[in-house]
């Protein structure tokens, strides 16, 4: 019995129902009439002989069957759109990338890295080269790379979704601040500041969902027990500023602090926690056609021996050895 002749075109019908919810809501967004895109969705469930949807109210939803093939549909169209695009940049091209960066990385090292990046290219590859970058929280990240929207990730929080392969990549210090003119500063000004103080203290945070928010809870609370959260904000430049207003204390990236302990508004804590790191790591798709330019960028990212910094005008040669633990203050 012949195998069924499944087209892109039932595929990319399919997953625009799956993510519209309705053949209505789908028909535009795949340039087709209601009727059309409907009876493409029946001939793609008579060739499979597979219902794929369960109608919910209005709603279609996934069954188990269209769940299952989804991931399979996404892996095919990226493969084609993969195909199109080395077709038309050609094997030297390093084309455009789709890269996503959790918002330390995105904000604090991203700029720096692509710099050295760009200058590692030759003439001609620079010529065509171009990336869109993502800036946003490890889990939005991580869902965007399950759907095949971005080429590669950088994360600083764990990673959950099997389907992805995850590089570790380098270490990043996190640091207890406060503002200088915090009273626990001045109690503590000569010495270790105790770790009932710590627990007792109002702390700001990221977001639920942000890898900095999961980096941070499991460093402390094995030691603190608990985090008393005054305030919950979606951008470690917010947090930092807020504590330097006196709001509390936070425990955000090196990186994220580095002018505000430079300027003296915030100050280090001196604890009597362990040091405290997190690992940054690389993510992409495992059924993901990675391009020449990724893997060109990623190859780069691996073999870095020293963080990027800040004022630097021509970037020290990466060496292809194992990758040590950031040290921003250097």
């Amino acid at each position: 019995m012949s195998a069924p002749r499944i087209t892109l075109r039932q595929l990319r019908i399919f997953l625009a129902v799956a993510d519209a919810g309705s053949t209505a809501a789908a028909a535009p967004r795949v340039a087709l009439s209601q009727s059309a895109t409907s009876a493409a969705l029946l001939e793609l469930e008579a060739l499979l002989g597979l219902k794929l949807f369960d109608r919910v109210g209005k709603r279609l939803g996934l069954n188990a069957d269209g769940r299952a093939l989804a991931p399979l549909a996404l892996a095919v169209l990226d493969g084609t759109s993969s195909i199109e695009r080395w077709a038309a940049e050609g094997p030297e091209q390093v084309g455009r990338l789709l890269i996503g960066a959790s918002t330390t990385i995105g904000n604090y090292l991203l700029p720096y890295l692509l710099a050295d990046f760009a200058s590692s290219l030759p003439p001609a590859a620079r010529a065509g080269w171009g990336t869109r970058v993502l800036i946003a929280n490890t889990a939005t990240i991580v869902e965007q790379l399950q759907d095949f929207r971005l080429d590669a990730g950088l994360i600083e929080g764990p990673c959950h979704a099997s389907e992805l392969t995850v590089l570790p990549w380098i270490q990043d210090e996190l640091v207890v601040a406060a503002s200088r003119r915090d009273p626990l500063v001045r109690r503590t000004r000569k010495g270790v500041v105790p770790l009932e103080e710590l627990r007792n203290a109002d702390w700001l945070l990221r977001e639920p969902g942000s890898g900095t928010r999961e980096a941070v809870e499991q460093a402390l609370l094995p030691h603190l027990h608990h985090l008393r959260t005054r305030i919950e904000l979606g951008s470690s430049e917010a947090i930092k500023h807020a504590v330097g207003r006196g709001l509390g204390l936070t425990c955000l990236s090196r990186f994220a602090l580095r002018d505000l302990l430079q300027s003296g508004e915030i100050v280090e804590l001196r604890t009597a926690l362990p040091r405290l790191t997190r690992p940054l790591s690389i993510v992409h798709h495992g059924q993901k056609s990675l391009s020449r330019g990724t893997r060109l960028l990623l190859g780069q990212l691996r073999a870095m021996t020293d963080p990027p910094q800040p004022g630097r005008d021509h970037p020290k040669p990466v060496r292809p050895v194992r990758p040590r633990a950031l040290r921003p203050g250097r």
